[in-house]
């Protein structure tokens, strides 16, 4: 089948259009033609060697798609051959099939394309486990969102919205911050001018009640400061680059603030499949009648994989980057 390969880690440039073996099916897994799939943050870190798939997942990059089921093993629920399917994967989707626990895969509602299916389940599982049931966020509470106009900040902002939490986003751009807005942020605040901390402060009046960090070390203090009592930081990734961060035990102690890092990718199938029962509970609906749906910002084809990582690092998209995987 055609995939997205690299003969070894490296720049864009070392992405092509090549052949490889098709995913094995078992009984519980589904097999998905992919038409499209979402590009991530976390596949460029994969492409430079920085974050490998868990092990038996799929080494193609890839953690989110979206076709029609081809195949469904012994052991699914709920599942027919030509289903429209979008799933979270541990890797493999920059690919012309992937097969995927049942568990990790959800329905496309008529009310989203293909391409807006390709990119929600990464995006909106993160934003859901962190904000709702690691941040424990709920209706009446602030909370701050780094990177709003990033596709897990537009997801936040969709999902916050319809909850009834207020957000403030940071972002890098005054264009950014007011797309942000339109999606509904009470205020965004740009990073390169002023600090978050203590303007997130006099935005809430009291401080925010939980923060989702993709920043990490770089951000520590200002997170803690922004923070009200009783506070909730839910940390999901370290893209400013640094490792390690002192930590102003007053601070902490004094505000009893929480502190939980968190990844999606290496969870069990059991615990994807609790997730997402979890946030279809809950948006399910929502997402039938098309409230629940990405930004997406471009659509690039296969063959422009590496063209779509570039825009990626450069930060200059809006939403989501998706990939049309032709057939």
């Amino acid at each position: 089948m055609r995939a997205i390969v690299y003969d070894t880690p490296g720049d864009e440039s070392v992405l092509h259009i090549g052949e490889t073996e098709r995913p094995l099916a078992g009984r519980n897994d589904l097999r998905i033609a992919v038409t499209h799939a979402g590009v991530n943050r976390a596949d460029l870190l994969q492409r430079q060697g920085l974050y490998p798939p868990p092990p038996g997942a799929s080494t193609i990059i890839g953690m989110e798609c979206a076709g029609r089921v081809t195949e469904a093993g012994s052991a699914t629920e709920g599942w027919s051959v030509g289903d429209r399917a979008m799933a979270l994967l541990p890797g493999g989707g920059y690919a012309a099939e992937v097969a995927v626990d049942w568990r990790s895969a959800m329905h496309i509602p008529d009310a989203l394309t293909d391409a807006e299916a390709a990119a929600l389940p990464e995006v909106y599982l993160t934003a859901f486990l962190n904000i709702f049931l690691i941040g424990r966020s709920r209706s009446g509470e602030t909370i701050l969102v780094h990177g709003g106009g990033s596709g897990v900040g537009t997801a936040a902002l969709n999902l916050a919205r319809l909850a009834g939490i207020r957000v403030i986003v940071t972002v890098g751009s005054d264009a950014k911050a007011a797309r942000c807005m339109e999606l509904g942020a009470i205020d965004a605040i740009n990073y390169k001018e002023e600090s978050f901390g203590s303007r997130a402060r006099e935005i809430s009046g009291r401080g925010v009640d939980m923060i989702l960090d993709n920043i990490g070390a770089s951000y520590l203090a200002g997170d803690l400061d922004a923070l009200a009592p009783d506070g909730r930081l839910v940390i999901i990734g370290s893209m400013g680059g640094e490792r390690r961060a002192p930590l102003d035990f007053n601070v902490l102690l004094s505000k009893r603030i929480q502190i939980t890092g968190s990844t999606l990718r290496s969870k069990s199938n059991e615990a994807r499949g609790s997730i997402i029962a979890a946030f279809l509970e809950q948006f399910g609906a929502a997402m039938n009648e098309g409230d629940v749906k990405p930004i997406v910002d471009r659509v690039f084809p296969l063959s422009e994989t590496a063209e779509a990582h570039r825009l990626m690092k450069s930060s200059a998209h809006f939403g989501k980057i998706v990939l049309r995987i032709d057939s």
